[in-house]
């Protein structure tokens, strides 16, 4: 499947699928309170409470078993919690209580406010269809049917996420991992999220390839005024791309603040012990 190429006003069409800064960024986009997923004894995610606001990207760190993937997926609406409530301010301004509403709804959101960038961009990606189809997709769930403005949107994020623009029929099996991962940021931001969710997105690259995506990724967080909630182990992701972090161990956040602080000055014994283990490697 690829996305024909017929006539087109490409500065029209771009300009129609790019995403805009909120209004208003006094107020939160996201309100969390008390959520808790357990599964075991200190297993999962307990009593996490946070407000995410316009443009503002929340990392959220720990080593390995510490929760954070777990409050992940809590807050983006794939498990439900045992506790507490996710809140999001939608663009009319009108709350709307994740969990209390249906899954088809939430399912919208994801087509429509919101995005998530997996690990593995494979999981993320239509592999059986081409680039311009991976990216276009989104926009046909909003009722996009004009293949003309599809191509065009295709084109404009390929260039975006600095993929040769000629490659828009190619399949995404054709191009390398750091190659699907910046396709699946363009599959995801071609519908002007407003909340991005990212689960290690740098995870599996090799070192040259992470610096090109990271580069990538707090220039297109600044310039579109994403709201970002960033889960990863590496410190050095963190500091590059997040405003505010949370540290998770043991199923809560033992320590939360703005990134350099926490990193430059960390309180609890436990971040301490993470922030040097990295200054020692």
């Amino acid at each position: 499947m690829t996305l024909s190429a017929i006539s087109f006003s490409p500065e029209t069409a771009a300009r129609q699928f790019l995403p805009v800064s909120d209004p208003d960024d006094s107020m939160p986009i996201l309100s969390v309170r008390d959520l808790t997923r357990l599964y075991g004894p200190e297993k999962g995610c307990q009593n996490v409470s946070f407000d995410l606001y316009p443009g503002e990207v929340l990392g959220i760190v720990g080593e390995s078993g510490s929760g954070k993937s777990t409050l992940l997926a809590a807050l983006s609406g794939r498990f439900a919690p045992s506790g507490g409530t996710v809140r999001y301010c939608q663009t009319s301004g009108e709350w709307l209580d994740i969990y209390a509403t249906s899954e088809a709804r939430r399912r919208q959101l994801f087509r429509t406010e919101w995005g998530f960038v997996e690990q593995n961009p494979r999981d993320g990606l239509r592999m059986g269809v081409s680039a311009g189809a991976n990216i276009g997709e989104r926009l046909m769930a909003q009722g996009a049917r004009h293949y003309g403005d599809l191509r065009a949107a295709g084109l404009q994020w390929l260039s975006h996420v600095e993929i040769d623009p000629a490659r828009l029929d190619d399949f995404p099996r054709a191009f390398s991992g750091g190659m699907q991962q910046r396709l699946q940021i363009a599959r995801n931001l071609v519908s002007s999220p407003r909340l991005l969710f990212m689960d290690e997105p740098t995870g599996g690259l090799d070192v040259s390839v992470q610096a090109r995506l990271l580069d990538l990724l707090r220039g297109l967080t600044r310039e579109f005024s994403l709201s970002v909630i960033l889960v990863t182990h590496d410190l050095a992701v963190a500091r590059l791309l997040a405003d505010r972090l949370m540290v998770m161990r043991r199923s809560r956040v033992v320590e939360s603040g703005l990134a350099d602080q926490i990193l430059d000055d960390p309180q609890h014994p436990y971040t301490q012990l993470l922030v040097s283990s990295i200054l020692q490697t």
